[in-house]
């Protein structure tokens, strides 16, 4: 079986679209736009993380830390089968996150993001927060 080759553009679309729904809240609508066996691979881990119902954990947790969470896209680019992502995540802090209780500051750090694209859907990502900033203004 062949994979479906989609054009960058097409792929820019489909990360984008992922984000508006992240917006909305619309946790389900960013899951259909995964590859059932997605792959998370974040900066602060030794090892990769696996599948769409781990991600929408992840997900739901920074929802109930900071439910008003948006992701400002800033940058977006992609080639072949890539999509680079500069975003900046702006918030509330009205929940527990890792330990840190609800302080109900404003929050915003910056992220460094790159998706890999198989057959229309997001098969994997690369997440690199600068979460030593979101500490700061946590604690």
């Amino acid at each position: 079986m062949t994979s479906q080759v989609t054009s960058p553009d097409a792929n820019i679309e489909l990360v984008r679209a992922g984000f508006q729904a992240f917006n909305a809240s619309d946790i389900d609508a960013c899951v259909t736009r995964m590859a059932p066996d997605f792959i998370i691979n974040l900066a602060e881990l030794p090892e990769p993380l696996h599948g769409r119902e781990v991600w929408r954990q992840g997900v739901e947790m920074m929802k109930r830390s900071f439910p008003d969470i948006q992701a400002h896209i800033e940058d977006i680019f992609a080639s072949h089968d890539r999509v680079a992502v500069r975003l900046t995540f702006r918030g509330t802090h009205a929940g527990e996150f890792l330990g840190f209780p609800a302080t109900g500051r404003a929050i915003a750090y910056v992220s460094h993001e790159f998706y890999r694209i198989a057959d229309g859907l997001i098969a994997e990502e690369w997440i690199c927060s600068d979460t030593a900033t979101l500490h700061r203004q946590l604690s």
